[in-house]
């Protein structure tokens, strides 16, 4: 000990002597530490790049779309625009067109005046347009292509043009469209209606910027139908959630014991789940008919529903049928993840607690629950998520009728975006979705997974 205490002390003096022999000794175990750091680094970006990828990615994209006024069933608005652009298709399609009708009408003397006036307005642009080399260049392409037949691809048909040319364009052919409007009124033309419609599509060949930025948010957060759905989503996810938990903690419970035909039991529980949502659905649209359905009519003699055919045609009789059949397809999901937790308590700490007298309930309040803690936690979160986001098994069984009365949020998604083809809308829902499911996560870590975590530390 004495001499280990003398080398220490020389150690110690040498160090402050010559500083440079204290940094050598240190430098391989700072050098070993970077370089475990670097290749835990390198182990885990796989991992990380398949998450960014995968759950990231998408979001990130649909906030983007979110920030545009995207509309498929509107031609001018189914891309992303942050500029002006011209559809050298369209322009091509209606400006020659024009002009020779035009002058069909003046040889006739039809408002010659007005008429001459429109047309030199309509050349002012067309020169205007061509006296950029980019645009000159594309607008010669794709004459051609027309000129032969051939459809110009987006890459030729789309140029991009200055905002001061774009406006100009617009309020030229906004002053042409009247002009016209007033001259077919004041004078009979024989080609009204095609000289009318031309110009029209003359106009809309200018595509402006769609960019809205946050607009979409704010009109869905001032809409009512969307906070209905949000709010008929909470109503589902809180009780359909909560009475799976008791009934599949029941249900786990009563399969944990040892009896004859256990894994028997076990299987057939598992039927439910095992069934595709949409195949369950349909099969309970059935079960829930006003006319023929066996268990609209056990609802109507038990006293639930006054008549069968009121089942799914009233707000809460519509809303108790989705919930139900949730909790009869997911219970077993439930049982099964809390199953697995029973699974890993020793029957030591039950056989001891008996030892000292404590009763089974006893034994499940101070021992299966606190035990069952994380189970519990992992099937709560699963279950949450996966009843906030549903879909099918509503979409196929009511619709989201009647009148919204079932409509959640991920099905007012889709029907903003498929049905009525506004993906800009649609994808604010989106982020909406994901940033509720992310505030339910962070909830369920913070409140449910707390203790948890300290009782990781103590141990």
């Amino acid at each position: 000990m004495k001499n280990g205490g003398i080398n220490g002390q020389n150690d110690l003096e040498l160090g402050k002597k010559n500083p440079q022999l204290t940094t050598l000794r240190k430098e391989p175990k700072q050098k070993k530490a970077f370089s475990e750091g670097k290749a835990g680094y390198l182990l885990i970006a796989p991992a990380m790049i398949l998450i960014f990828l995968v759950a990231v990615w998408p979001v990130l994209q649909s906030f983007y779309f979110s920030l545009f006024d995207l509309r498929l069933n509107n031609p001018t608005k189914s891309e992303v625009h942050l500029s002006y652009n011209v559809d050298l298709e369209r322009y091509l399609n209606n400006y020659p067109f024009l002009v020779t009708a035009l002058d069909n009408e003046i040889r006739e003397g039809n408002a010659a005046e007005q008429l001459e006036a429109a047309k030199s307005e309509l050349k002012a642009i067309d020169d205007k347009l061509q006296k950029d080399g980019e645009v000159k260049s594309q607008y010669d392409a794709v004459n051609d292509k027309l000129m032969n037949f051939e459809q110009p691809g987006t890459d030729i048909r789309m140029v991009e043009v200055d905002r001061d040319i774009a406006e100009d364009y617009l309020k030229t052919t906004d002053s042409i469209l009247t002009s016209l409007k007033k001259a077919a009124k004041e004078t009979k033309l024989s080609q009204e209606d095609k000289i009318i419609g031309l110009a029209s599509g003359l106009k809309d060949s200018i595509i402006k910027p769609n960019f809205i930025g946050l607009k979409h948010y704010k009109d869905n957060f001032g809409d009512t139908r969307m906070w209905k759905a949000l709010g008929n989503t909470m109503t589902f996810t809180i009780i359909s959630v909560a009475a799976e938990l008791i009934l599949g903690l029941a249900i786990a419970l009563l399969i944990n014991k040892a009896f004859f035909g256990r894994g028997l039991i076990r299987a057939s529980i598992l039927i439910p789940w095992a069934i595709p949502t949409a195949v369950s659905a349909l099969m309970w649209k059935f079960l829930y008919d006003g006319q023929n359905g066996i268990i609209a009519k056990i609802f109507e003699d038990v006293g639930l529903i006054n008549k069968m055919s009121n089942l799914l045609v009233t707000d809460t009789g519509a809303m108790f049928a989705v919930i139900f059949t949730d909790v009869w397809k997911t219970t077993p999901y439930m049982a099964l993840l809390i199953l697995a937790g029973l699974q890993t308590i020793p029957s030591s700490l039950y056989e001891a607690s008996a030892i000292d007298g404590a009763g089974r309930w006893k034994q499940f309040t101070t021992i299966t629950l606190p035990l069952l803690k994380s189970s519990i936690l992992v099937a709560l979160l699963f279950r949450t998520l996966d009843a906030f986001r549903v879909f099918d098994l509503i979409y196929v069984l009511t619709g989201g009728g009647p009148a919204n009365s079932t409509e959640t949020i991920s099905i007012l998604a889709y029907k903003v975006m498929f049905s009525q083809t506004n993906f800009g809308e649609g994808s604010a829902l989106a982020v909406i979705v994901f940033i509720c499911v992310a505030i339910i996560s962070m909830l369920y870590i913070k409140f449910l997974g707390k203790d948890l975590l300290n009782d990781g530390r103590g141990n």
